[in-house]
């Protein structure tokens, strides 16, 4: 992966964190009653939405999709977050326990965005940013049929690896639109 993508993809991280932080201070960790289905749902109506503003060629909420994009990227940590925690653990939990699984995800999800560009090289940079939104909501259906069969699936990848794919793509999506 080249040294400005990988730049480009933390300064992205960056701002999501941000915003999460931000957000966690505001609500604490209320998402923490989610159960994962609504988190996919939740991460659809982003995603809609986008794909909504980008064919109608307009909105009439002000709310941009750069910010779509960035809550498509934390509620995917969320949800991977979410996953790994059981109803034993609090609903409530403190942002400086919180951030290091935040970190933890995305520095798992930028190591495998480094292996797929790797094989892929840079490849999403000639991609539409309308490519990558249908991307993304194809993801979020895959995710919705593994979540009806009970996470069991013959040969696909599980629903960590579609959430991680979200990530990166909506990361892709905000470095072309120049975030």
């Amino acid at each position: 992966m080249s040294k400005q993508t990988e730049s480009e993809y933390k300064q992205v991280i960056a701002l999501c964190k941000d915003v999460f932080e931000k957000k966690t201070k505001d609500y604490g960790t209320a998402w923490r009653i989610l159960r994962l289905p609504s988190i996919t749902d939740q991460l659809f109506i982003k995603a809609q939405r986008i794909r909504s503003i980008q064919e109608k060629g307009s909105q009439k909420i002000e709310d941009d999709i750069k910010g779509e994009f960035i809550g498509i990227i934390n509620y995917s940590v969320i949800a991977i977050i979410q996953e790994t925690l059981t109803e034993k653990d609090s609903l409530e939990i403190p942002y400086d326990k919180l951030e290091p699984l935040y970190d933890q995800t995305v520095e798992e999800t930028l190591n495998l965005l480094m292996d797929k560009n790797h094989d892929y090289g840079e490849a999403w940079r000639d991609m539409r940013i309308s490519s990558m939104t249908d991307l993304i909501l194809m993801k979020l259906y895959r995710v919705k049929q593994i979540e009806d069969n009970e996470g069991k699936t013959i040969i696909s990848e599980p629903i960590k690896a579609n959430y991680q794919d979200m990530i990166n793509y909506a990361v892709f999506c905000l470095i072309k639109i120049g975030v």
